[in-house]
């Protein structure tokens, strides 16, 4: 071959080559920014996570999130939905509480996902609906008798009337959890206190493993920020509502391990709390669910054009702590 060929063929192929680039540079470009959301409706099977007077949290979580993946299905048409779960079971036919939440990290990743949303109801530890609890309405005299013998005597004693009286449990609304940043220097707020029913199984996930910490990390650098901004975009939609709004947190015990082992921007919803009357009703209302699917939808819709450069507003820093922030209306009718 001549020099002049051999320049030709390197020629040729430099021009294919640079049509190839451009091909793939193209289809890039046109990839959807959500290819892939994976819906994790929280709990199933014999983990049924936190109980009201009606249902549970897993009935709950598994009846939203399909209606959640329909309206995802209307409305982000590009993107392929995943579910962890679409029956009352754990996830994947797994039989254990780790074994489910590792189930769902792992095909969240093997699914290359571009979002991961899980669904969930809150409690406050307390039981369903209210309590019977007793205070003191009075006093009264009673006569008793002490000492023996020759020095036994009768003595006046007062005694405190009790009466029994409802206590109403009204702790509600919605609250929003990205994996916290800063796993060694913030603490987020207990379990206990949100009555998650993680099991004592869950305790079993290595939260401070080599592999557990890289994943930290990142987190931190690649998905904090996103999560955190689709949160934020949920919350605001909930208050838009007329729901009440304790805002978004953050937390990095092993209740909401599963957002920190998918690489993938992530965030645990908090739909409302079971053990309040009015709000239970209104989770397992068609009325209440639809509300609750549109307003996540509407995030969702927000968070996708912020990611394609459109105009999105500021977001506000993910509290740390519990407390919540000045009331709004809310749907429930509850005080």
């Amino acid at each position: 071959m001549n020099k002049k060929n051999l320049y030709r063929l390197i020629k040729c192929f430099f021009v294919a080559g640079m049509f190839l680039f451009a091909g793939v540079g193209a289809w890039a470009q046109q990839k959807p920014v959500l290819s892939t959301i994976i819906i994790d409706p929280g709990h199933g099977g014999k983990d049924q996570g936190a109980r009201g007077q009606i249902t549970t949290e897993a009935a709950i979580a598994l009846s939203i999130s399909l209606k959640l993946g329909k309206a995802l299905e209307t409305e982000l048409p590009d993107s392929k939905l995943i579910f962890t779960r679409t029956t009352d079971e754990l996830p994947g036919g797994t039989n254990t509480i780790r074994e489910g939440l590792e189930y769902r990290a792992h095909l969240a990743n093997q699914s290359k996902g571009d979002l991961f949303i899980a669904i969930h109801c809150n409690a406050n530890g307390r039981p369903a609906g209210g309590w019977y609890a007793k205070r003191v309405i009075g006093h009264k005299n009673r006569t008793v008798y002490v000492g023996k013998g020759s020095k036994r005597r009768k003595k006046t004693i007062r005694e405190p009337i009790y009466e029994s009286y409802w206590v109403k449990n009204t702790q509600h609304g919605t609250e929003t959890y990205i994996w916290a940043a800063d796993r060694t220097g913030f603490k987020g707020e207990a379990i206990q206190e949100t009555g998650e029913n993680v099991e004592d199984s869950a305790n079993m996930l290595d939260l401070n493993s080599p592999e557990a910490m890289i994943r930290a990390q990142l987190y931190e650098k690649k998905y904090f920020g996103k999560s955190l901004l689709l949160a934020t975009f949920v919350e605001d939609e909930f208050v838009k509502g007329g729901r009440l709004s304790h805002g978004v947190k953050q937390r990095n015990e092993k209740g909401i391990w599963v957002l920190q082992a998918t690489g993938m921007p992530s965030i645990l919803v908090e739909t409302g709390f079971i053990s309040q009357t009015e709000e239970e009703e209104y989770l397992v209302s068609e009325k209440g669910q639809d509300e609750i699917v549109a307003q996540i939808v509407n995030a969702i819709k927000r968070y996708k054009t912020s990611l394609e450069g459109g105009a999105s507003p500021a977001v506000q820093q993910a509290s740390p702590a519990a407390t919540a922030p000045a009331a709004v209306p809310d749907s429930t009718g509850s005080n």
